[in-house]
C-alpha cells in the first residue's frame, strides 16, 4: 500500500489500493531475504544488535534470556554467548579498541568485553540502562539510562557527565560534528534537544497528537529528524534547523528501531505488527510508504548496516520455531 503525505495536506492520504503498482514497484528499492540464522535457546524479546564490522560479527541483546548473542555473519551461525546478563538492552562495538559494550538494566551496568563473557572494564550505578551510541570522533559513549543521558570516557571507564531529563530516554541521535543530541523520551510526550557544549537541554519539541515516541532516525545531510510513534503508529519528520514538525505518515504498529538509508533515501521501520515499512523521500517534505515487508510477530528490533547493504531483523522465538536473525539485502 503507498501512502504519501506532503504540505497542505491535514494527514497521509491514501494514493493507491493494497498492491503496488508497477511504477511504484520501480521507484522502490525493495528488501531481499538473504540470510536466516538461527539462536538456538533464546526466548522472549530481543532487544538490540550491533556489529563488528572488520570482524564480520553480529551482537544481540537477548533481554528475556539474559545474554548476548554473539554471530558469525561469514559462518551464517552463533560462535558464541555471554551469560549471564541482567536485561541486556543497548548494544555497542567500540572498533578502535575492539569491544563490544553492553547495556544492562536490570543491573544498571554498562560492561565492555573482548573476547570472553568476563566483562574487562564496566561502571554501575545507571539505573535501567538501555540505549548506547559511540562517538567515535570525540572518543566518548553516550547511554541513556533512568532519567537521564551519561556521558562515558571509554578508555578510563568513567563518568564524565549526566545530563538530567523530563523521563526516561528511550532512541537519541548524535548530530555531527557534535554539538548537539536529539532525545525521544516517550513519557513527557516530547523530543529533548540536548547541548553538549553546556551539557543542557537548549530546547524541547512537543510530539503532539501522538504518544509512544520510541524509535528515531536522523538524516543530518538535510537537517531531517525522524520519529516513529505507537499511538497512534506515526512517522513524525522534523526540520532539525527550526523545529518544526514539516511531515507525517501512517506507519506500522509497535515500532522500536527506525534507520535512515542516505544512499538510497529512505527508510525502514521495524515493528512489533510483524513488517518492516520501507519509507522513501521523494522531495524534501513528501514522503511515500513503499513497501511493507512481513517478518514475524514481536519482530521489533533490527540494525540496518550501510556498508553492507543490509538490515538485520530480529525474530523472536514462536510456535516451535527458534528465535532468528533475518537479514535482508537491499539492492
Amino acid at each position: 500500500m503507498i501512502r504519501s503525505w506532503c504540505p497542505g495536506s491535514a494527514r497521509a492520504a491514501l494514493v493507491a489500493g493494497s498492491v503496488l503498482t508497477g511504477a511504484a514497484q520501480a521507484l522502490a528499492q525493495p528488501l531481499v531475504l538473504a540470510q536466516t540464522i538461527d539462536l538456538p535457546a533464546v526466548a522472549g524479546r530481543i532487544d538490540h544488535l550491533a556489529i563488528d564490522l572488520e570482524g564480520k560479527r553480529l551482537f544481540v541483546a537477548a533481554l528475556a534470556a539474559g545474554s548476548l548473542e554473539v554471530i558469525d555473519l561469514r559462518a551464517g551461525k552463533r560462535v558464541a554467548r555471554f551469560a549471564p546478563l541482567s536485561e541486556p538492552q543497548g548494544v555497542a562495538y567500540d572498533a578502535a579498541r575492539r569491544r563490544v559494550v553492553v547495556a544492562s538494566g536490570g543491573s544498571g551496568r554498562v560492561d565492555a568485553y573482548e573476547s570472553a563473557p568476563r566483562p574487562v572494564a564496566g561502571v554501575g550505578d545507571l539505573d535501567d540502562a538501555d540505549n548506547l551510541r559511540f562517538d567515535a570522533r570525540a572518543g566518548r559513549l553516550f547511554v541513556g539510562y533512568g532519567r537521564a543521558l551519561a556521558v562515558l570516557d571509554p578508555e578510563r571507564w568513567a563518568v564524565t557527565r549526566r545530563i538530567a531529563l523530563p523521563g526516561h530516554p528511550e532512541a537519541f541521535e548524535h548530530e555531527p560534528p557534535g554539538a548537539r543530541i536529539f532525545v525521544n523520551v516517550p513519557s513527557a510526550g516530547s523530543i529533548a534537544v540536548i547541548d553538549l557544549s553546556t551539557g543542557t537541554i537548549s530546547a524541547s519539541w512537543p510530539v503532539k497528537g501522538a504518544a509512544g515516541n520510541f524509535a528515531m532516525a536522523l538524516d543530518d545531510a538535510s537537517h531531517r529528524l525522524y520519529v516513529a510513534t505507537r499511538r497512534p503508529p506515526l512517522l513524525l519528520a522534523y526540520d532539525t534547523e527550526t523545529g518544526r514538525r514539516v511531515a507525517e505518515l501512517p506507519l506500522c504498529g509497535d515500532a522500536d528501531d527506525l534507520f535512515f538509508d542516505a544512499r538510497r533515501r529512505q527508510l525502514y521501520a521495524v515493528c512489533g505488527q510483524g513488517v518492516v515499512d520501507v519509507v522513501a523521500r521523494r522531495a524534501p517534505e513528501r514522503y511515500e510508504a513503499a513497501e511493507r515487508l512481513q517478518t514475524a510477530p514481536g519482530a521489533r528490533t533490527g540494525l540496518f548496516v550501510a556498508e553492507l547493504s543490509t538490515l538485520f531483523v530480529a525474530v523472536p522465538a514462536g510456535a516451535g520455531a527458534a528465535a532468528q536473525i533475518r537479514a535482508y539485502t537491499i539492492p
